[in-house]
Order: C-alpha cells, then sequence, then structure tokens
C-alpha cells in the first residue's frame, strides 16, 4: 500500500509542478512581456481583441515552452515508470521462452509500485528457478531409488526364464522383498504428493494408539533382533487421542525402518504418551546421532542425515518426510533431537483437533 501511495504522491507532484510551471509562465511572462513591450515599442501592442503581431509572437514562444515544460516532465516520469516494466515484460517473455534465469534489472529510479513490481518479479523468478531444480531433482532421486529393485528384480527373473537360477523358496522370497520394497516407495511417494497438494486425507477417530503402536513394533520384531537391536516399549495405554491409527503407525513404521537402516545395534526406546499439552510417539536409538545443523534437514525428501553413507545401508529417503507430512496433517508436528547416546525422532499429535 505504501508503494501505491508514493506512486500516486510522485505522479500528482510532477504534474503539479509541470502546471504550476505553465501558469507561472503565462502570468509572469504576460506582465513582463507587456511590461518591456510598453516601454520599448508602445505602437506594437494591439488595442483591440485582434493580437498584433509581436502579441501573436509571444504567444507561440509561451505555446512552445509550455509544450517543453510538458514534454520534458512527461518523458522523465514515464521514463522512471516504464523502463522497469519494459524489463519485466522482457523477462517475462524469457522465462516463456525457457530461461529461467532472466531478471528484471532493478532501478533505483523507478517510482514505488514500479520498483516493488521489479522486486516481486525478481523473487517470483528466483522460486520459480528453485522449484524447477527441486522437481528436477526428486525427478532423478525417484528414478534413481527406483532403478535399484528394479534392476535387480529384471535381473533375477530372467535368470530364471533363462535358467542361470534354480528356482528355490530363497530366490522367491528375495523377490518378493524387492517387490515389498517398491511398494513402500510407492505409498511413500503417493503420500507425499497428496500432502503436497493438500489432499492427505486422514480417518480421524478417537482412540488408544498404545495397542497399534506395540502391534507394529511387534511386526518388526523379527527384523529387529535379527540387526542386534533390544526394544523397549513404553506405553500409555490408557490415553485416547483423536488421530488416523492407520496413519501413526505408517509413520511408526518409517522410523523402525529408518532406525533399521542408519542407527547403530543396541537399544532402541519405543514411547507413547501424553506430554504436556500433546500426544507424544517417539523413537530413541543407541546412535551414531546427528548433528544439530542436520537435524532439521532429516525430514525433507531425499535427505539422508549422512550423505556419505554407502546406498547399502537402506532406505529410501523418503520415510521421515513421510513421518513429518502424516504429523502435519494431524495439526502436530515432528522432530528430531539429541538422546544420551542417540537421537530421539519424536511425533507430536494435539490432543484435541
Amino acid at each position: 500500500m505504501s508503494g501505491a501511495v508514493s506512486l500516486r504522491r510522485q505522479i500528482l507532484l510532477s504534474l503539479s509542478i509541470m502546471a504550476a510551471g505553465v501558469i507561472l509562465l503565462s502570468i509572469v511572462g504576460s506582465y513582463a512581456f507587456y511590461a518591456v513591450a510598453s516601454t520599448l515599442a508602445p505602437g506594437s501592442i494591439s488595442e483591440t481583441w485582434v493580437p498584433s503581431g509581436l502579441e501573436l509572437l509571444w504567444m507561440v514562444v509561451t505555446l512552445l515552452a509550455a509544450l517543453c515544460i510538458a514534454g520534458y516532465v512527461g518523458i522523465r516520469l514515464s521514463r522512471r515508470i516504464l523502463t522497469p516494466l519494459n524489463s519485466v515484460a522482457h523477462s517475462l517473455r524469457e522465462i516463456a521462452q525457457g530461461n529461467l534465469q532472466a531478471r528484471a534489472a532493478p532501478d533505483d529510479r523507478a517510482l514505488g509500485e514500479t520498483g516493488q513490481l521489479v522486486r516481486d518479479f525478481n523473487a517470483m523468478a528466483e522460486r520459480l528457478q528453485s522449484v524447477t531444480r527441486e522437481q528436477q531433482f526428486w525427478n532423478a532421486a525417484v528414478a534413481h531409488e527406483l532403478r535399484t529393485p528394479v534392476t535387480i528384480l529384471r535381473g533375477r527373473l530372467q535368470g530364471l526364464a533363462e535358467g542361470v537360477f534354480t528356482p528355490s523358496t530363497e530366490t522367491f522370497e528375495g523377490l518378493l522383498r524387492q517387490v515389498e520394497g517398491l511398494g513402500r516407495l510407492i505409498e511413500d511417494l503417493r503420500v507425499l504428493s497428496l500432502n503436497d497438494s493438500d489432499h492427505l486425507q486422514l480417518d480421524l477417530a478417537s482412540s488408544c494408539p498404545a495397542e497399534g503402536i506395540a502391534a507394529t513394533v511387534q511386526a518388526f520384531a523379527g527384523r529387529l533382533q535379527a540387526r542386534g537391536f533390544e526394544v523397549q516399549l513404553q506405553l500409555d495405554e490408557q490415553t485416547c487421542v483423536v488421530c488416523d491409527e492407520f496413519r501413526l503407525r505408517q509413520a511408526l513404521a518409517a522410523l523402525l525402518e529408518n532406525a533399521l537402516a542408519h542407527a547403530d545395534p543396541g537399544l532402541l526406546r519405543v514411547d507413547a504418551g501424553v506430554v504436556g499439552d500433546s500426544y507424544q510417539l517417539s523413537v530413541t536409538d543407541n546412535g551414531p546421532g546427528i548433528d544439530a545443523e542436520l537435524a532439521a534437514q532429516v525430514f525433507e525428501a531425499f535427505r539422508r542425515g549422512e550423505p556419505s553413507r554407502s546406498r547399502h545401508s537402506g532406505g529410501s529417503g523418503l520415510g521421515l518426510a513421510v513421518v513429518k507430512a502424516i504429523a502435519l496433517a494431524h495439526g502436530g508436528q515432528a522432530r528430531c533431537e539429541r538422546a544420551a547416546n542417540g537421537t530421539r525422532f519424536i511425533v507430536q499429535l494435539p490432543l484435541t483437533n
């Protein structure tokens, strides 16, 4: 609003100065003209309504001077308004042709709204370029995550078809694990896409999630024990909360998958209950921990807490992003914090929705 007021003020000020200049030229100039003419050439002044030749000359000179003043003010004012607008229009054409690096040239002389328009346009172009880069990163990351299981499936199936591998229970179980991994990846991508488009629907109901949490942990018990984890449950079985229990269990499953992929074997605590004015579900591992500057980034898709990890550590890079999406859909939050010997991942839900 201040930019608009400034622009109006500048236009009104310029036009007022122009009008004042023309009026002063006409009035003061006329007094000066007749004063000089009556002194030096009294006979040149017409005594009728028909102007004399000298008076006609004075009118023409005054008109030309007024036009010069108006032209100067108009050109100067239009340049300060149109130059940034033309720069924005040119940059828009560049962006429409695919040049996302195009930016409008800032002009310190631009007035109010036009200067703000240039700044807003450049901010929009920067955001558009950033979103495009992020989309390209997403496409490459998704292709990478899909390529590994698809390549394994294709190789194993081709080997079975050509008789290289002997059909066995172990072989089919390995193929089934790859298919299940693909299913989890597709579901994670679906949840994130629905969340980004604000279409992630929750089946909210008042429930006591402790039983479902215990069942989810039990489903992971074999894999956790095989990796050397000792699971410790501490659940508040009496507290009920309005939530989508399926999505909450999905978030817990993602946290357990994350622990399997990245945490050191040892004690793994799963806690759920009321903390303050919220219901909290947390998974605390035994290390190796996450740097404080990386803790805020681990919930972003395809961001792993330790860039140096090789692909064999597992995980698609989507699990924690799904956890955050589910927490936000409930009106809560997900966060990561340092624990005594490792890292604690927390899903915090409001007690009332």
